[in-house]
């Protein structure tokens, strides 16, 4: 995965995920398989890359909401993404806090489970944030959606959200 389209269509299918949970008491697993059925009607786009690309934006938004108190702020959500907020766009942020705190409601339903250790490699497609490199520490934030390279410093693919 290596170009725009796959970067366009993480933020297509945040998009169609918003909109279907706005609009609708769905799941988040009812409303990502519809927004994957939207995303999929735009072309261009083979059903394993979309699976990808929805493994992507859930693994965010999942840590996102495991992250961030229930009752979020700028603050919090700054401290998440390590940047000031305000840098990003509306929409993107309207959209992700809305879904992460839909995905929070979802995650304190099972919340007795173990916490899930988000791995990121280089090649993965993510939202914006600080990502550190588990071999040297070196960190590389994104102010949008982003495809994740091999760590600059050391060259190595395993990154952890900071």
């Amino acid at each position: 995965m290596s170009d725009k389209k796959h970067i366009d269509a993480y933020n297509n299918l945040m998009e169609h995920l918003y909109e279907v949970m706005d609009d609708s008491l769905h799941s988040i697993a009812d409303a990502l398989e519809i927004a994957k059925e939207k995303t999929s009607e735009l072309g261009g786009l083979t059903q394993d890359e979309i699976n990808q690309i929805s493994d992507f934006l859930m693994r965010d938004l999942e840590h996102a909401a495991s992250y961030t108190p229930a009752v979020s702020g700028n603050n919090s959500l700054s401290e998440w993404f390590k940047f000031d907020i305000e840098l990003l766009e509306n929409f993107a942020l309207d959209a992700f806090i809305s879904i992460a705190d839909k995905t929070r409601i979802e995650l304190a339903k099972i919340e007795n489970q173990a916490k899930k250790y988000h791995l990121y490699h280089s090649g993965d497609i993510t939202g914006p944030g600080t990502f550190t490199c588990d071999n040297c520490g070196k960190q590389i934030a994104f102010k949008t959606t982003s495809e994740i390279p091999e760590c600059p410093d050391c060259g190595t693919k395993n990154f952890s959200r900071s």
